[in-house]
């Protein structure tokens, strides 16, 4: 059993834990920025927005399934594992039960996406299909983008570029560069908690096999990384100020540098179990910085 298990969780328990409630802003954070711009440019379309913020946060409840699942079957998951509690492998919830839900899930996904499908057309329907597919490649199949040093792109890509400039043009059904520029943000901040994540766990990853990026570029790398996206996050809204892309309230989202200074000092610092705190703060950062950049644009 892992050793940080409770003596005794309920059923309704375990199936919270394995939706990992905490990392479920970082679905939010980009329907937020996009929905801001669609506000702004006078596109706002309340079912769209609806939509794209469900299929956003199944398919981030599919994801964490998913790897708690595979993750499982592949043994990667050990009693030496430090992060939350995974239901599987300490017992919580048998294996195939936990597959039959990221299944389900996927499903309730889908059924979301088939209304953006019909309002967008084929680009949002093609997007759709590689976001369930990339869900499911994530930490399962032949050749697991987590374990071989992509998921950090496949990340970016999906929270970043794709779910804020998808929830952008299912209301206006057209696509700004603004939109695509201020996608960076959101996909660098949720990237780092992925890289806070695979910095925890290089020890274990790497006597599992699992080659993550963390692994790849060790606790040094894997620093430096996690300084970059979070410096450039920041470096966005500033840059677009400047050149007077966007209104000089945006400026808001600095209002979050309390927050990642503390938690960019523990992550510079510590190892271990401790970085769940990290994690935990990079998770309201993103939360916070996109909150806050979204409601600057408005304020605009």
């Amino acid at each position: 059993m892992n050793t940080n298990e409770p003596s005794s969780i309920s059923r309704t328990q375990a199936w919270v834990l394995a939706s990992r409630p905490k990392t479920l802003p970082a679905a939010v954070s980009p329907v937020l920025i996009g929905t801001a711009l669609a506000v702004k440019s006078g596109n706002f379309k309340l079912l769209p927005v609806c939509a794209a913020l469900t299929v956003s946060l199944l398919l981030q409840i599919a994801v964490n399934l998913a790897n708690d699942y595979f993750d499982f079957k592949k043994g990667v998951d050990t009693e030496d594992r430090l992060g939350p509690i995974r239901v599987t492998q300490s017992g919580l919830i048998p294996p195939e039960t936990v597959k039959r839900a990221m299944m389900g899930t996927l499903l309730a996904a889908a059924i979301s996406g088939f209304f953006l499908a019909i309002v967008g057309g084929w680009p949002i329907l093609a997007l759709g299909l590689a976001a369930i597919l990339s869900a499911l490649a994530y930490s399962g199949g032949p050749f697991p983008l987590a374990s071989n040093g992509l998921g950090d792109l496949f990340v970016f890509i999906f929270f970043g570029p794709v779910a804020v400039c998808g929830t952008y043009f299912v209301q206006a059904l057209q696509l700004p560069m603004l939109a695509v520029i201020l996608s960076i943000p959101a996909g660098l901040l949720i990237t780092a908690i992925l890289v806070v994540n695979n910095l925890r766990d290089i020890a274990t990853d790497r006597q599992t096999g699992k080659r993550t990026l963390a692994v790849m570029l060790g606790e040094t790398g894997s620093r430096v990384e996690y300084l970059i996206l979070i410096g450039t996050a920041y470096l966005v809204p500033i840059v677009l100020v400047v050149l007077e892309m966007i209104p000089v309230y945006s400026l808001l989202a600095l209002f979050s540098l309390p927050i990642a200074y503390p938690t960019l000092k523990l992550i510079l610092t510590q190892q271990g179990r401790t970085l769940n705190q990290g994690l935990a703060g990079t998770a309201r950062l993103t939360f916070l910085f996109c909150l806050l950049l979204s409601a600057g644009l408005l304020a605009g």
